[in-house]
């Protein structure tokens, strides 16, 4: 069986290759492929959406008490790479609101990494040391496992956010990831959005490969 004409030519052939070659040539079985990589890409979203925006609540906060009074990017010390991504930020919100830009809109538009980037080796001593492990009540592990583990999710962050394929990795260990991180931030609110989770089931709707 070949793909539908309008599959072919809507999502080109670089494109669908990947899963093509995932079950072996079988056209039918790449294109169900296709599509649960899309529907499974999509359920990842809320689970993403609440480790990230708990996450960078939760450091935003941290930093605020232990650097205040004013916000914390002014008195922090931060490398010219961290500086540059929150002049951006502001500078961007400058242009999207007519109104005084606030920290509240420069941490809404600061992204993943550069959040994630605030648990690399470069701040183990500036940051991590002197306040961001409180951050994590629940953790007591090392800073740089936990950095990787926020590198994975990261990177599926990304791939998702750009259509990438997903079904080859280790989906349930990512999905367990969200929650662990979540645990180690919050333990209530890990608790609590498991019953808004629909990724179990799908996950286990996962169409075979080669």
């Amino acid at each position: 069986m070949s793909m539908p004409e309008w599959f072919t030519r809507g999502f080109s052939a670089p494109r669908l290759k990947p899963y093509l070659a995932a079950v072996g040539g079988d056209a039918d079985a790449a294109l169900r492929l296709y599509l649960w990589n899309t529907e499974v890409s999509g359920a990842f979203y809320g689970p993403l959406h609440w480790a990230e925006v708990i996450l960078r609540n939760t450091l935003h906060d941290n930093l605020n008490t232990y650097f205040g009074p004013k916000v914390w990017w002014e008195s922090a010390p931060l490398l010219d790479g961290t500086l540059r991504k929150i002049q951006d930020a502001t500078t961007l919100c400058q242009r999207k609101h007519p109104r005084a830009t606030t920290a509240d809109d420069i941490v809404s538009e600061l992204t993943f990494g550069h959040w994630v980037g605030l648990l690399a080796s470069r701040y183990d001593r500036t940051l991590w040391v002197p306040t961001l492990h409180d951050a994590f009540p629940g953790y007591r592990g090392r800073r740089d496992h936990l950095h990787t583990r926020l590198q994975s999710l990261l990177k599926l962050r990304n791939r998702i956010s750009h259509h990438e394929p997903i079904h080859h990795l280790p989906l349930e260990a990512d999905h367990a990831t969200i929650y662990e991180v979540l645990r180690y931030v919050n333990p209530d609110a890990a608790r609590e959005l498991r019953s808004y989770d629909q990724l179990p089931s799908i996950l286990s709707q996962r169409p075979p490969r080669i």
